[in-house]
């Protein structure tokens, strides 16, 4: 990561600052009735799909193809109508203020949640929406005239829900395409055509594995919450006098940088195959480290990781599993790796605060292969004979003044244990 930029944002304002309680909101989104004279939204008729087939008047591009190819594409065409159905339920009837319309709410309330879904702008006379469509409105909508949830909160919300499944869906397309390509010797544009009759069979498994992913993983936050985070800000205490710039922040954590050497003069010299095997075997090495030693991959950001932990003692754990790992590599490159202990602020996925942003520098500063933390976090390892503690010259690392870096190394005991 380039140092002139802070990894977690800028510092937050005062979270603990109060403010006059707000005077409650039957519903936080304009709801609207229909007009008098729509009562009903008018549904047109059925449309045909929005991939429509090869026809005779096609023009002369169309036209030119080698009839074979005229073919293929047409049954690619087919196949994601059909693949269309399935996904979406029914065929597209309604347009845009048919649905709005339909839920009770104001074009301009439908048009921000569908862009918080990361749907794109259509138009008036679009005939893009079914009743899946209608009744997920509805859903968010009822969240909101119920109170059970604020706009604001729905509005975020639905945003997690639209970044997280794009990502993953694209994530889940090209890990397919790659797998075909290596395994069936096709040529990437082949395999994306024969994905679109292999992904029907997939569809029901992963939407169970991604609902019983989404339970764990919340059955997980809740046990984060209440007392894990009460009794990690009382661990936190230490070394401290509540002068810091991130005393007002409400979690504790442990926050991990692992930032791999050379990565951008070695990219320029791989082909895109190896370059994606080695960001892969990265991401993956990184994310079984992390999962193991009880913290949380937080992102990835090219060449570089960032992760969290419940304790500093978690935090140093995987820090170090993941300098050897690297170290020991045959086909990656050394890693820097940071890790400090202090308080920030999550939101939108995100940590943010200066215990992310004093990581971040120290990842940079770190020799390849080590691990650099600052004097905070080495008191609250210190005493610990699974960690050896090395302080570090004094040094001037801006935005923070002089700090007082110190490298840590593996002590008694095996570390993480790897599969």
């Amino acid at each position: 990561m380039d140092d002139g930029q802070d990894a977690g944002g800028q510092h937050a304002d005062n979270p603990a600052t109060t403010s006059p309680e707000p005077t409650p909101r039957t519903a936080e989104l304009p709801i609207v009735e229909a007009p008098a004279d729509h009562p009903e939204p008018a549904r047109p008729a059925p449309s045909t799909g929005s991939l429509p087939a090869l026809s005779p008047d096609a023009g002369p591009e169309t036209r030119a193809l080698p009839l074979a190819q005229a073919l293929e594409r047409e049954k690619v065409k087919e196949s994601a109508q059909g693949l269309e159905m399935m996904l979406l339920g029914s065929k597209r009837t309604m347009r845009r203020r048919d649905v709005a319309a339909a839920a009770g709410i104001s074009l301009l309330s439908a048009r921000k949640l569908w862009r918080a879904l990361g749907f794109p702008n259509l138009g008036d006379d679009d005939v893009a929406f079914t009743e899946n469509d209608l009744e997920a409105l509805q859903t968010i909508i009822g969240n909101v005239r119920s109170s059970a949830l604020t706009e604001e909160a729905a509005v975020s919300i639905t945003r997690s829900i639209g970044q997280m499944t794009d990502r993953m869906v694209v994530w889940q397309i090209e890990a397919l395409v790659e797998d075909m390509v290596q395994n069936q010797g096709i040529s990437d544009p082949e395999a994306r055509r024969r994905l679109v009759d292999r992904l029907p069979e997939l569809v029901d498994p992963l939407e169970k594995l991604l609902v019983y992913s989404w339970r764990r993983q919340l059955n997980a936050a809740v046990h984060r919450l209440g007392v894990r985070a009460d009794s990690g800000l009382a661990s936190s205490e230490a070394g401290r006098d509540g002068t810091e710039d991130d005393a007002p922040l409400p979690l504790a954590r442990a926050v991990g940088f692992a930032d791999l050497v050379s990565y951008t003069s070695l990219s320029r010299r791989m082909n895109e195959r190896t370059l994606a095997q080695m960001v892969q075997r990265f991401e993956n090495k990184c994310a079984e480290i992390i999962s193991i030693g009880g913290g949380r991959l937080v992102k990835t950001i090219g060449d570089e990781v960032l992760f969290i932990a419940e304790t500093p003692q978690a935090g140093a754990q995987i820090s170090l599993a993941l300098a050897t790992e690297f170290a020991n590599d045959d086909f990656l490159p050394k890693a820097r790796v940071s890790v400090v202990w202090g308080r920030i602020l999550s939101r939108l996925g995100d940590v943010y605060g200066p215990t992310v942003n004093l990581a971040s520098r120290l990842t940079a500063l770190a020799d390849p292969g080590t691990v650099w933390t600052d004097s905070v976090t080495a008191g609250t390892l210190e005493g610990d004979k699974r960690f050896v503690l090395t302080p570090q010259p004094t040094t001037q690392v801006r935005g923070f003044g002089d700090i007082n870096p110190v490298v840590l190394s593996m002590g008694e005991g095996e570390g993480l244990v790897l599969d």
